[in-house]
């Protein structure tokens, strides 16, 4: 009994110790973070001196009044990361119902085309969007006029978020399939008995009964958003313009004939994370919830 106390206790200290040995790199990392953005110089884990001048883009553009300021690319991305989460987690609950629930001809290829978009290397697709773009970017109203996001065309954030969606859908819904495969057919049989339509049932019935799945593509899709980076410099025009996110607006630093101060970089860098850190602090368990449940799903 003793003994195999002691070989438990022993299991216990090498999977911890292993942790530890991993994950240090990455708490080091984090710590030179924090230490350089209050720092006019580092060496190492050292600062040669503290200062809050790195962080003077929180209430002044470093780089003029033609650049916007960092709240404003704030906003930009913060509508790109909510518009995107909103269209995936609609359009990939609506998708993956029919395909939990209903029998049709080619239901098992389209399952299997998912995947395949899914790992599709979304640069290859970059130069027939940008055409598409374009063109929608002509359509009246929809290309260019929509209040906030801009439109769906290009060089606005309603069209980044939907060359967004297109990739972030393939995942979307094979995920929440998972959870409809999930729930019992009973409630939702009775309800269909009673006169239901498919809607209600889809909406009043299973979508409050996968609220986990919801909430956990929810934060994956926003996540994406926010860090989305090459979509957002490639389907908007300049890195001082309306559409810009806080990727791109990193890039401002690093310039060919400016010296590029990695210490404001460093500050916006965290100042773009805190964000999510934060969010994923209070929504982890939702977020393993993908795993979980996308992985019981069936064809």
């Amino acid at each position: 009994m003793v003994l195999n106390k002691f070989r438990l206790n022993f299991k216990s200290i090498l999977v911890y110790l292993a942790l530890l040995t991993f994950s240090m790199p990455i708490f080091l990392a984090f710590l030179w973070l924090i230490i350089t953005t209050f720092s006019t110089r580092t060496e190492g884990l050292e600062s040669l001196g503290w200062t809050l001048s790195n962080w003077s883009f929180l209430w002044k553009s470093p780089f003029g009044p033609k650049f916007q300021s960092i709240w404003f690319v704030t906003l930009n991305t913060f509508l790109l990361a909510t518009v995107m989460t909103t269209i995936v987690v609609f359009v990939s609950s609506m998708s993956a119902y029919a395909l939990s629930r209903m029998k049709f001809a080619g239901r098992k290829g389209f399952l299997s085309a998912t995947l395949i978009l899914h790992a599709f290397p979304s640069v290859t697709l970059l130069i027939p969007i940008y055409f598409v773009l374009r063109w929608i970017t002509k359509i009246p109203i929809i290309g260019q006029g929509f209040p906030l996001i801009g439109g769906f065309g290009f060089n606005t954030i309603g069209g980044v978020a939907l060359v967004m969606v297109a990739f972030q859908l393939p995942f979307g819904i094979w995920i929440m399939k998972g959870f409809f495969d999930n729930i019992s057919w009973d409630m939702e049989r009775s309800a269909l008995i009673d006169g239901a339509s498919r809607f209600q049932v889809w909406w009043k019935i299973l979508m409050p009964n996968i609220k986990p799945g919801i909430a956990a593509l929810s934060i994956f899709a926003f996540i994406s958003g926010w860090n989305a980076y090459i979509i957002p410099f490639t389907f908007t025009v300049g890195r001082a313009g309306k559409s810009t996110v806080l990727s791109v607006y990193l890039q401002n630093f690093m310039s060919e004939s400016v010296m590029t101060e990695w210490n404001m970089v460093a500050a916006v860098g965290l100042f773009q994370l805190i964000p999510v850190l934060i969010f994923f602090f209070f929504t982890q368990e939702a977020l393993l919830n993908i795993y979980g449940g996308g992985a019981k799903g069936g064809a």
